[in-house]
């Protein structure tokens, strides 16, 4: 059974593929100067990493599904997942990036904000592409950082750093964003299959055979992450897929209300709660009445 190499500190993955540790909790790496290639391995990361690959030297699976990156292409892990890479043979690595643990960044003002950059737990195949312009940037970035981790520590040194992490991740979000942009018309194309989706699944026994609708089962039936599938549900309807699908439940409510004689509990367990009241909470919480007010209202 292959091993699962527990990525918990940067030294860990230096020692890995042979590179120098600087900083116990920071480390710009770079594969080319590498003395050691393993060629097959399961990680399971314990700190941040970004990598941005020079070449396609094997496969990466994340999750059970293939990245899809070529030259020039950003993958990113968070801690908590778990990535299995298979190196071709006589493929030699070649990749620079990040790696910091997320004690380094905890109480800065980047460790408040590091759940924004949702990019970091994307499938492979939602990688970041960068054009040749956007990828000097995210070097000179990494240069930053490398030139600090070499400087004497001082007092500035951690808010520095953490600055110039922060400012690596914000270009990254700029690019993501600029990703979702090129992808607009195949991203409304999703939207309204997603509403489809929602229609079909009312309009079958599934709420009552698995209950509500969640974010994960709709993102799986677009091959999407759920990350990815909600951040762009939100880009192209100002909503998130949550509120989304809670709004859709609420018109369904509405719609049995007026249309038929049922009771609140018999619409309810139709409609996949697993409780009347937690339809009445829901319901009031939209539209700012009960369910029983609205037909009283309505009819």
């Amino acid at each position: 059974m292959e091993e699962m190499i527990k990525l918990e500190s940067v030294s860990t993955y230096n020692e890995l593929f042979g590179l120098e540790t600087r900083h116990p909790m920071v480390a710009v790496i770079d594969l080319a100067k590498a003395t050691a290639y393993p060629e097959q391995f399961k990680i399971n990361y314990g700190v941040y990493a970004l990598y941005l690959k020079d070449t396609k030297c094997g496969d990466i699976t994340y999750g059970r599904r293939p990245y899809d990156y070529q030259e020039g292409t950003i993958v990113c892990f968070a801690p908590g997942q778990v990535a299995e890479v298979k190196r071709r043979e006589e493929a030699v690595p070649r990749a620079q990036g990040l790696l910091f643990h997320p004690d380094f960044i905890r109480g800065t003002a980047l460790g408040s904000e590091i759940r924004k950059y949702s990019f970091f737990s994307y499938e492979a195949h939602e990688a970041l592409h960068l054009s040749l312009e956007e990828r000097a940037t995210v070097l000179d970035c990494l240069h930053k950082i490398e030139a600090e981790l070499e400087h004497p520590v001082d007092r500035h040194s951690r808010r520095l750093i953490t600055a110039n992490i922060g400012l690596l991740l914000d270009y990254c979000q700029r690019y993501y964003e600029r990703q979702f942009t090129m992808r607009e018309e195949s991203d409304k194309e999703i939207v309204v299959r997603f509403e489809r989706l929602l229609d079909d699944y009312f309009d079958s026994s599934a709420p009552e055979e698995l209950g509500l609708p969640t974010v994960r089962y709709f993102a799986q039936k677009v091959c999407l992450s759920p990350n990815y599938f909600g951040d762009m549900i939100r880009k192209q309807t100002g909503k998130t897929v949550s509120e989304y699908i809670q709004n859709r439940v609420v018109d369904r409510v509405k719609e049995l209300l007026l249309s038929s004689s049922r009771s609140m509990s018999e619409i309810a367990y139709a409609l996949g709660f697993q409780y009347p009241q937690h339809m009445s909470r829901m319901f009031k919480r939209v539209t700012g009445c009960t369910p029983y007010e609205f037909r009283t209202r309505c009819r």
